[in-house]
């Protein structure tokens, strides 16, 4: 195993969670219950590279015919995000959140790990409900944002901490459908959730 894939193995494991392995060496997958929602997430660690990516996987795939709608959604509440992006696969309609970074030549520790995951799940949980609200509600993307951002401007105004409390969590596990092998070539995930 790899330098960088052993560090973040054992940093999910010494944190408590719940994971497992969908492809050897390159790619972890588990699970997070948000405030609103459940979601799959991804770990792919590309060793030769130096490159850790985090993925969360949003619970819905976007139809044909809303994709434009929810690509417009995605472009805005990717404006000013300190830390990774939206994006959505045109093909299928799947959306996800991502944060990466680049050891090339370094040393990947445990509080880079925990900066990379916390801060994807964190965006994940604060821009999702807006996601499903144009995606069900009928919401225009600019509305969904702004009340997002609104909302999330008044939090930090209030609240010492942005992120959410991992410490406040229970373990939980459900499972979900396996990606095939070309999936893990982009990215990819299998089964098991946990819960804060």
């Amino acid at each position: 195993m790899g330098q960088l894939y052993n560090a973040v193995v054992d940093y999910l494991t010494e944190d408590g969670w719940h994971f497992g392995v969908a492809q050897e060496d390159v790619a972890l997958h588990f699970g997070f219950q948000g405030r609103s929602n459940l979601w799959q997430c991804l770990c792919i660690v590309d060793e030769d590279k130096g490159f850790v990516r985090f993925y969360s996987i949003a619970p819905v795939i976007v139809p044909e015919e809303q994709r434009a709608a929810v690509s417009e959604f995605l472009t805005r509440a990717n404006y000013g995000l300190p830390l990774g992006n939206f994006e959505m696969d045109y093909r299928d309609g799947e959306v996800r959140f991502k944060t990466s970074i680049d050891v090339e030549g370094g040393e990947l520790t445990p509080t880079m790990i925990e900066n990379l995951l916390k801060s994807n799940l964190t965006t994940m949980d604060q821009y999702l409900p807006g996601l499903m609200r144009v995606l069900y509600g009928n919401v225009a993307p600019a509305q969904a944002v702004e009340a997002i951002e609104s909302d999330l401007l008044m939090k930090q105004l209030t609240e010492d901490d942005p992120y959410l409390d991992l410490e406040k969590r229970d373990d939980h596990e459900l499972g979900f459908s396996s990606l095939s092998e070309d999936d893990l070539d982009d990215d990819g995930d299998d089964e098991q959730f946990r819960r804060f």
